[in-house]
C-alpha cells in the first residue's frame, strides 16, 4: 500500500493552471504596452503561487500528540460530539478555519491506515459558522491508529468549492505527509477519541504538521 502522496512540489499541480494562465495574460497585456494591466495581473499571478504554495514541514517524532491538519486559526473545539462517520458521542472535534492567506495543502496529524473515505454533498456556507460542519460540502477521510479511530473532514466554503484528496482506502499514512487541499481556503474539522486531551484553545494559530493540538491522555491509576 502507498504510504506518501508524492505531492512534494513547491506549487501544488492543482495550482499550476491559475499560476500559468495569469502569468500568461501579464506577458500579454505587456507585449501589447498595457503596462498597468500586465502588472495588476502579475499581482494574481503571484498570489496565485502563494495561495498554492507547499513548503516542506517535518513533525516532531512523538506518536503520542496529534498535529493540525490544515493552517488557520482554531475556530472551535467541541467535546462529546459524532463524527459524520465515526458514530461515537465521545469523540472531541477541533476546527481550523483556513483563510485566503493560509497554507492550503492539509497533512495527516497522525499515522495509520486511511479505512473509509466519503463526500457529501451539501451547502456552501461560510466555513466559520459551526454549522458548516453539518450542511456544508464536504469530504470525510476515517483513519485507524494505534489508539482508535481518528476521523479528518474537508469542508468546502463559501468561496472554495473544491475538495481535493489525494489518497485511497488502505493506503497507509505518515504523520506530516500530504493527503490534499480545500482550493481557496476553508475548514477542516478533526475528530478525537477520548484518549486524547486537547493542548489547544479557540484562536490559536496552527500550522499543518507542525503545531500540536492534542495529546494522549496519561493512563488512569487505580
Amino acid at each position: 500500500m502507498n504510504s506518501s502522496t508524492g505531492h512534494y512540489e513547491p506549487i501544488v499541480r492543482e495550482g499550476l493552471s491559475f499560476v500559468f494562465l495569469f502569468a500568461s495574460l501579464s506577458f500579454l497585456a505587456w507585449w501589447f504596452e498595457h503596462t498597468w494591466l500586465s502588472l495588476f495581473l502579475l499581482l494574481l499571478t503571484l498570489a496565485m503561487a502563494s495561495f498554492f504554495r507547499n513548503p516542506e514541514r517535518k513533525p516532531a517524532n512523538d506518536e503520542a500528540t496529534v498535529v493540525s491538519a490544515a493552517d488557520g486559526v482554531i475556530t472551535e473545539i467541541a467535546n462529546n460530539v459524532r463524527g459524520p462517520v465515526l458514530n461515537e458521542s465521545s469523540l472531541t472535534k477541533v476546527s481550523v478555519f483556513m483563510s485566503i492567506f493560509s497554507v492550503h495543502v492539509n497533512r495527516w496529524p497522525f499515522p495509520g491506515v486511511v479505512e473509509k473515505i466519503s463526500h457529501r454533498p451539501g451547502k456552501f456556507l461560510d466555513a466559520r459558522d459551526p454549522s458548516s460542519s453539518i450542511l456544508n460540502e464536504s469530504s470525510s477521510i476515517l483513519i485507524r491508529t494505534d489508539f482508535g479511530a481518528v476521523e479528518i473532514v474537508q469542508i468546502a466554503g463559501k468561496i472554495a468549492r473544491r475538495i481535493v484528496c489525494w489518497v485511497r482506502e488502505g493506503d497507509l499514512i505518515t504523520k506530516g505527509d500530504r493527503f490534499g487541499l480545500i482550493k481557496f481556503g476553508s475548514r477542516v474539522d478533526i475528530y478525537l477519541p477520548k484518549n486524547f486531551t486537547v493542548c489547544a484553545s479557540v484562536g490559536s494559530k496552527v500550522k499543518a504538521g507542525v503545531t500540536v493540538i492534542a495529546r494522549l491522555s496519561p493512563p488512569v491509576v487505580q
